[in-house]
């Protein structure tokens, strides 16, 4: 016997959470994925507020570095910022408010873990900010940012070889003189929301991981864990350390920053 998916939590539950009454026609429709708005009848999904947010959060923890860094240089703020604002950042984001629970989501995605799945929490958290801000106004969406992101940014600007990956990455393999870095991308999804995969290739080896939204956030990601493993390795006088490619995506070798 077919069993239906388990009812998402009280979405007025999150509203308190982040300290804000929200419009509740508002906030459903920010926490309703388009799987779940197409088996029932085309209903509002969260696209548009997510889109909405995106450039919400964007202004807000854009003012916040700048006014925060007055010494900072714009490379240095552009990397501070994609450092908050990235898929994985928001995600992380989204799993503290225990995000997932108050999805709205098709057949399909919840029998394939879409209450986890970075990609979908991380829209979730930008449709809610877009709700906030058409509901609220500016100031309150500002507050509901700075509540859920002034840590991730105070932690961000700490960040040494983190806060670009790829530029750290390609220092290293020069002081080890063990090639150049290459990204071999994957793509899959349609135009509107598509995923990027990317690994890191130098000479015969392959290294690291990564997935995001955009070609770059997946190249930093995969630079990331590249950057650990070539670490780890030449402190331990054992390079060179190859990672075999298990999952075989198909694309070009790059170094794009798309």
């Amino acid at each position: 016997m077919r069993t239906s998916p388990p009812a998402p939590a009280d979405p007025a539950t999150l509203a308190d959470r982040l300290g804000v009454d929200l419009d509740a026609e508002l906030l459903e429709r920010a926490l309703t994925h388009r799987s779940y708005a197409y088996e029932h009848g085309g209903l509002p999904h969260n696209e548009r507020l997510e889109f909405l947010g995106d450039s919400v959060l964007g202004v807000i923890v854009t003012e916040s570095l700048f006014r925060t860094h007055p010494d900072l240089s714009e490379g240095r703020l552009a990397k501070l910022r994609a450092a908050v604002v990235n898929m994985r950042a928001l995600a992380g984001v989204a799993r503290d408010l225990k995000l997932g629970k108050y999805l709205r989501l098709g057949r399909g995605e919840e029998a394939t873990g879409g209450r986890d799945k970075s990609s979908i929490l991380a829209d979730c958290v930008e449709a809610l900010i877009g709700a906030v801000y058409l509901d609220r106004g500016f100031v309150t969406a500002g507050l509901v940012v700075h509540t859920l992101f002034d840590d991730l940014m105070e932690s961000s600007a700490r960040l040494g070889a983190g806060l670009d990956w790829k530029t750290s990455l390609q220092e290293l393999v020069a002081q080890l003189s063990v090639g150049i870095p290459e990204y071999v991308i994957a793509e899959s999804g349609p135009d509107h929301a598509k995923t990027f995969e990317a690994r890191v290739r130098i000479g015969s080896d392959t290294y690291g991981h990564g997935i995001g939204r955009s070609k770059k956030e997946a190249e930093q990601q995969a630079a990331e864990t590249a950057y650990r493993e070539i670490d780890e390795a030449a402190r331990l006088e054992a390079l060179p350390v190859t990672v075999p490619d298990t999952s075989e995506p198909v694309g070009q070798a790059t170094s794009s920053d798309d």
